[in-house]
């Protein structure tokens, strides 16, 4: 292959990606074989800089659950928490990461050390079930950030008003109760320098992840919100206080400013550019992105690269000099615009219609996620009377195969595509 420019940089971060994410596990890995702990925490509210301050492995059981579904062995795993009782309703990851632990970690990515701490907040109902399940199994204790959302319809208050102040406030007094219980588990004093060090990799991170986003408002998109996406996510949230998570999204911007640059998108011929509302489908991942692709549609932006994203997206940059108040700003800001992203989609869709020009969007509902998926019909008949965008409802799953129907979604989405271009044809006409 030739070393040309394009070669070397286009694909780079998928690439580079997914090998950091292999060394990840890797480490993970060995910290389980040589009986080490980790911190488990969630994608919404991770606080994973206090924990990196605190040089605590840490463990994302999301993370492990889905890629179960992608490697397709989620339904070995889902039907052993079945059998130990557990409903088919409830929400998959749960299911998936029980069987992981009940299996002493085996994982298809390797195997997942035993928790020394979970770390939670309220953004999610199912967080604090799911880490009684830890507790009960480790007797390990569990700390749960009581994070106050939004009061004005997924208008937050702002900073500076009386009200985000106290909220702030709230938030900080947690964060220090947070400090102390790192410095019982670890037996390591806490080291605000450290903590400043964690916050500089952070800001690097935010900035870049929010360019990214930006990037994809040209035509051709550069980056596919689904598949690519999902990718990236996964470094923001596991690297996220690194210096390999840092450099790794600043070789991103370069890479996508390169494609933009040189007309360079992540489609051959792009024809319709999409928003996803949802949960991707993993047990059929690039399947189920090729039902799209192959009418020439890429996902320009979803609500899950918001709520899942631990407010990378947002771009926020933390106060050097006040670490732990900047900080709690930062916790308030992310997982508020993560809640609203789940609780408020039409005013996230809305949002990005015009600024990425956006030709279609697709709701997807999972069975085994009601937090993300309740109220989505309502969403979509809501924004439906203040924007022309068609729109496409399907249903599926983030794990359980037995309900997700490839046949009938194909069918589906080929109607769909042919109501779009016959609406561009109409459109064209006039």
């Amino acid at each position: 292959m030739n070393s040309t420019p394009e070669n070397k940089i286009v694909g780079r971060g998928n690439r580079d990606g997914a090998a950091l994410f292999r060394d990840w596990y890797n480490d993970l890995s060995q910290t389980a074989e040589t009986d080490g702990r980790a911190a488990y925490v969630f994608v919404m509210g991770s606080l994973n800089e206090i924990l990196k301050s605190f040089d605590m492995p840490v463990v994302f059981p999301e993370i492990n659950s889905l890629q179960t579904a992608v490697r397709r062995v989620a339904h070995d795993y889902l039907d052993e928490a079945e059998d130990h009782g557990y409903s088919p309703d409830i929400c998959g990851y749960v299911k998936a990461d029980y069987a992981v632990q009940k299996r002493g970690g085996e994982h298809p990515m390797g195997k997942i050390p035993k928790p020394s701490i979970a770390v939670l907040t309220n953004a999610c109902n199912t967080y604090i079930k799911w880490a009684e399940i830890w507790e009960r199994m480790y007797d390990i204790p569990i700390f749960t950030m009581d994070i106050p959302g939004t009061r004005q319809g997924g208008k937050p208050s702002l900073e500076g008003s009386v009200d985000f102040e106290n909220d702030r406030r709230y938030v900080e007094a947690q964060i220090r109760e947070l400090i102390t219980l790192c410095e019982k588990v670890t037996g390591k004093k806490f080291d605000i320098d450290k903590l400043r060090e964690v916050l500089k990799n952070t800001n690097s991170l935010h900035s870049s992840w929010e360019k990214v986003i930006t990037l994809n408002q040209n035509t051709p998109a550069v980056f596919n919100a689904l598949t690519d996406g999902t990718i990236f996510l996964g470094v923001a949230n596991g690297l996220k206080g690194t210096p390999e998570g840092a450099k790794y999204f600043k070789e991103l911007v370069e890479e996508m400013e390169y494609k933009v640059k040189n007309g360079i998108g992540t489609l051959t011929e792009e024809q319709y550019r999409l928003v996803f509302v949802g949960v991707p489908c993993y047990p059929i991942f690039r399947r189920f992105n090729e039902l799209f692709t192959d009418w020439g549609g890429t996902f320009i932006n979803s609500t899950y690269l918001w709520f899942a994203s631990g407010g990378a997206n947002r771009g926020f940059q933390y106060d050097l000099e006040d670490p732990i108040k900047s900080l709690s700003i930062g916790l308030l800001m992310s997982v508020r615009d993560a809640m609203d992203s789940m609780f408020h989609q039409e005013i996230m869709v809305e949002s990005m219609v015009k600024d990425f020009k956006i030709d279609g969007i697709i709701y997807h509902p999972i069975k085994s996620c009601r937090t993300v998926s309740t109220g989505l019909a309502d969403s979509r008949y809501h924004l439906s009377k203040k924007i022309d965008v068609p729109s496409l409802f399907i249903e599926s799953d983030m794990m359980d195969r037995r309900v997700v129907t490839e046949a009938q979604m194909k069918n589906r989405i080929d109607a769909y595509f042919e109501g779009l271009a016959s609406r561009r044809q109409r459109m064209g006409a006039h």
